[in-house]
């Protein structure tokens, strides 16, 4: 399966939002935590995600301590009208400390926030604002207030959160229409179908899957993090990515790669395709964003949006993240940390 250059489908974001490509671009993996960035290439890779269609851009106050929303602020501002933008609060960083990762979500940290996003991209109105992670010492309906009047003050246009439960989202939906939830969701993270992507499906909100590509462990690029990636990549880190808990994640991409190879496909273009019909599975509007900084891997992505799998092949894949080996992150029990 070529790449192609055929510009992705659209879909509804939440329930009488805008149409946006069926397929995002995350856009933390520019400013940190995956090594050093060709900046140019990466703008390059901004443009082409444009050209072809995608057409919401995520980025979040964290990455790199707001430099990824500095960084998106000259393609945003080129191009405002023609794209949707996303970011986050609530995870907070420390200087003294580069390991720390708090959270917040009381009112006046929201408003900060919003303040100092805004600034860094440029613009006056942000399209989709998430809760990054909530914290459960304050009242949801306390948060999400605050970002409603966000909404009525004209700062901000739709409302998400990520990484909660049904009965979080229900709640947070009853105080304001929350247009977006976004949790990781791949052939190896799969607990967003317990309650959230229900809920979601009931109440009409899009869900929008991080890492869908398995923080690129699904394209079979590498087999264990701590060999085949550098001390600058976070993912050295990270439980299911080194040692024999990799050994055994990478045994079980062999049914993806066979399913790829009938269809002339690569594996992430099969892992993104799951994804997309996962989500029919549950009436669900769905707009992955799997990152990348490369063009062609950009179009690589959003070809496999217009993959289909059949009912054997979803079949053969389906056991996949039962057998996963390892946390999706590492113990950070001891520290009041948020975790993305």
């Amino acid at each position: 399966m070529s790449a192609g250059t055929e510009k992705t489908a659209t879909t509804e974001l939440g329930k009488g939002g805008p149409r946006v490509g069926v397929q995002g671009l995350g856009c933390m993996g520019i400013s940190e935590f995956y090594g050093d960035t060709d900046e140019a290439a990466a703008r390059d890779t901004l443009e082409a995600a444009l050209e072809a269609g995608v057409t919401l851009f995520d980025t979040a106050d964290i990455y790199g301590s707001g430099a990824n929303e500095t960084f998106l602020a000259p393609f945003v501002a080129a191009h405002r009208d023609e794209i949707t933008l996303a970011t986050k609060f609530g995870i907070v960083r420390s200087e003294e400390d580069p390991g720390y990762r708090g959270i917040g979500n009381d009112p006046a940290y929201i408003r900060q926030a919003v303040e100092a996003s805004l600034r860094r991209l440029g613009t006056d109105v942000i399209d989709l604002y998430y809760m990054h992670r909530r914290d459960p010492l304050v009242p949801l309906a306390e948060s999400v207030g605050a970002m409603a009047e966000l909404v009525r003050q004209g700062k901000v246009r739709q409302l998400g959160l990520s990484e909660v439960t049904g009965a979080e989202l229900r709640e947070a939906h009853a105080v304001h229409p929350i247009a977006a939830l976004q949790s990781e969701w791949s052939l190896f993270s799969r607990d967003v179908e317990r309650s959230a992507a229900p809920a979601a499906a009931e109440l009409g909100v899009t869900v929008v899957p991080y890492s869908p590509l398995g923080r690129g462990f699904l394209t079979g690029a590498f087999a264990d993090a701590s060999k085949d990636l550098g001390p600058g990549d976070f993912r050295v880190h990270q439980p299911r990515f080194t040692g024999e808990n990799a050994r055994t994640n990478a045994a079980l991409l062999e049914p993806v790669h066979t399913v790829a190879a009938a269809h002339g496909a690569s594996a992430a273009q099969v892992a993104l395709a799951w994804v997309h019909q996962r989500a029919q599975v549950h009436g669900l509007s769905v707009v992955p964003i799997p990152g990348t900084r490369k063009r062609g891997r950009l179009l690589e992505n959003v070809a496999a949006a217009r993959l289909t799998l059949s009912a054997a092949e979803l079949e053969l894949l389906e056991p996949i993240a039962g057998q996963v080996a390892g946390d999706r992150y590492p113990d950070m029990s001891s520290t009041a940390t948020a975790r993305e």
